[in-house]
């Protein structure tokens, strides 16, 4: 698996999610919505490492689930920390985002929920996968 492998993972995932959602099957898409953000993140690691591949088991720190910790771990939370500063739709997004885990699929999902998941996730003012598509 390498960098653009994630980032191949990242847009099925949005797109899947997506289409979850338009199917009334709130529960996937909210699972699906934050694994691509995981995904991306993951992406944002393997560009730093070793010509772009990503690491086997054996470099435990990146098989994470946590965004939050993903993000300290592809060296992007300095400077998210001060692009939500400065974007307040960031910041409101992020704050959505960032309680996503792998736990999300195991729990019921409603419209709502998934709704606004997605949504802060592709928006084109303040969605979080923009703004890590800008860094991976």
């Amino acid at each position: 698996m390498n960098r653009a492998d994630l980032q191949q993972l990242s847009n099925a995932r949005i797109r899947e999610a997506k289409i979850l959602l338009a199917a009334g099957e709130y529960s996937g898409a909210y699972y699906l919505a934050g694994y691509a953000v995981e995904c991306a993140l993951k992406s944002c690691y393997a560009k730093s490492i070793k010509r772009y591949d990503f690491p086997d088991k054996a470099v435990t720190k990146v098989f994470i689930h946590s965004l939050k910790d993903l993000t300290k771990v592809a060296n992007v939370d300095s400077e998210l920390d001060l692009a939500i500063k400065a974007d307040s739709q960031l910041e409101t997004n992020w704050v959505l985002v960032r309680v996503w885990s792998e736990q999300s699929r195991y729990a019921i999902w409603t419209r709502e929920d998934a709704a606004a998941l997605v949504q802060a996730i592709i928006s084109r003012k303040g969605g979080v996968l923009p703004w890590i598509r800008q860094r991976w």
